[in-house]
């Protein structure tokens, strides 16, 4: 078992999952945010490293990221936010695109995330298929691959994910790319159970969780629920930092308080 799945076992309840691309509004300001996070009941972190083409992305994060690549920030930089803020005692995955891995080199890349105590690497448009170099190259550095699921998954699909994925398995709340959503799925909880019936790891939920009361439903049948564009969104639309960070941390308090009414799964 790694030090992620244990994470969400040993939590006791879902785990708020915060996003933030990496870098965004500027590298100082997002290390604030980040910390922001930590202190507002964030049990994993999730920092994206900006990307020229995120197809999973939808305009909030795709803009967000822009920002970030014409100031400079690289993967390196982020790699050494993420680390900068685990080393505080935050927990952190990070979310890659496969050709900045691949670019970095996956053996320097992971080497990297291992020495930062990073604890696993997101990368949305890695299908399960293609999966298992870049698996092997992390597991032996006790750093796991996160695999996606979607709703349109068949359930053999689902099972070749759930017999490979390790740490956790994001589940994609919606088709389409991320941003906030007045509702959810309606048939997203029988999709997180059939999810379910093919593999004991921790299920965590994004793309679209907007508000308090959906990140509570949503916690009610997953054992994390990520949240993205609507704390990216409060930044960009943000009037000065120290505002944008006291929205975050309220709102996240909010988001936090309506999870910690639900019973563990």
């Amino acid at each position: 078992m790694s030090e992620l799945t244990s994470l969400f076992q040993n939590a006791g309840r879902p785990l708020l999952m915060p996003y933030a691309v990496g870098g965004y509004p500027d590298p100082d300001s997002c290390l604030k945010i980040l910390r922001v996070y930590a202190k507002s009941g964030a049990g994993i972190i999730e920092v994206g490293i900006p990307f020229s083409d995120p197809l999973a992305d939808g305009p909030v994060i795709q803009a967000a990221s822009q920002v970030a690549l014409r100031q400079g920030v690289r993967p390196t930089d982020v790699l050494d936010m993420a680390g900068q803020i685990a080393g505080e005692g935050a927990r952190v995955v990070l979310l890659s695109y496969l050709n900045t891995i691949l670019a970095f080199g996956p053996d320097r890349f992971f080497d990297r995330c291992r020495d930062r105590d990073i604890l696993g690497v997101v990368v949305p448009d890695l299908p399960v298929e293609e999966a298992t170099e870049l698996q092997v190259a992390a597991r032996a550095r006790a750093v796991d691959v996160i695999l996606l699921a979607a709703p349109t998954s068949t359930d053999a699909r689902l099972a070749r994910i759930g017999a490979a994925a390790s740490g956790f398995i994001y589940c994609v709340s919606t088709t389409g790319v991320t941003g906030t959503r007045t509702s959810l799925r309606t048939d997203l909880p029988e999709f997180v159970a059939r999810v379910r019936r093919h593999t004991d790891l921790p299920l965590a939920v994004g793309f679209g969780v907007s508000t308090a009361e959906q990140a509570a439903a949503v916690a009610t049948y997953a054992d994390g629920v990520i949240i993205g564009s609507a704390l990216v969104d409060m930044i960009s639309q943000g009037v000065s930092l120290d505002t944008d960070l006291a929205r975050l941390g309220v709102y996240l308090g909010e988001v936090e308080a309506a999870m910690g009414a639900t019973p563990a799964i």
